[in-house]
């Protein structure tokens, strides 16, 4: 089976990363510290918007003063994590929840606020309309501790024919 070409938006965040990274000359990945150096007018050439830049400046200055101690992060417990990630301008509880699931590996998130989660429960039950915050969190339930595995199952779900399954 042949694989989908990558969606406009995949290559254009592509491009900013790429334009991003072109701003430092050392090929590690650049500390908040150097990222606050760069003046807005560098980061806007890069396709940044004002409101990205904005949130990209507080997460490193939180990340510099050790107000947000991403170093530590990982020893934090789910929801400790998510209350020091979401004082971030621009950073919600949902994009916590996905830094959580894909970048620190935990398997207990129940992203409820995620579109997908809910579509792929509706499927899953044959619901006809998709489910309060309460409803989803009872449906979570019997998946714990493994909600985020849960939630991977859940979005490919979506991807299937019902026919399929």
């Amino acid at each position: 089976m042949a694989e989908d070409p990558p969606c406009s938006f995949v290559l254009s965040a592509a491009t900013i990363h790429g334009r991003f990274a072109a701003l430092f000359p050392v090929t590690a990945f650049p500390d908040a510290r150097a990222i606050l150096q760069k003046r807005d007018e560098e980061l806007r050439a890069c396709g940044l918007s004002r409101q990205k830049i904005a949130a990209i400046r507080d997460l490193c200055s939180r990340v510099s003063s050790g107000t947000l101690p991403l170093d530590a992060i990982e020893s934090f417990a789910d929801e400790a994590a998510l209350e020091h990630l979401t004082q971030v301008r621009g950073i919600g509880r949902w994009s916590a929840q996905m830094f959580l699931m894909f970048h620190l590996g935990r398997l207990d998130v129940w992203p409820t606020g995620d579109l997908g989660i809910q579509k792929g429960l509706m499927r899953l039950y044959g619901m006809r309309r998709r489910p309060n915050k309460i409803k989803l969190e009872k449906l979570g339930d019997p998946f714990r501790p493994y909600r985020t595995i849960a939630s991977w199952y859940l979005w490919r779900l979506l991807d299937v024919d019902a026919g399929d399954w």
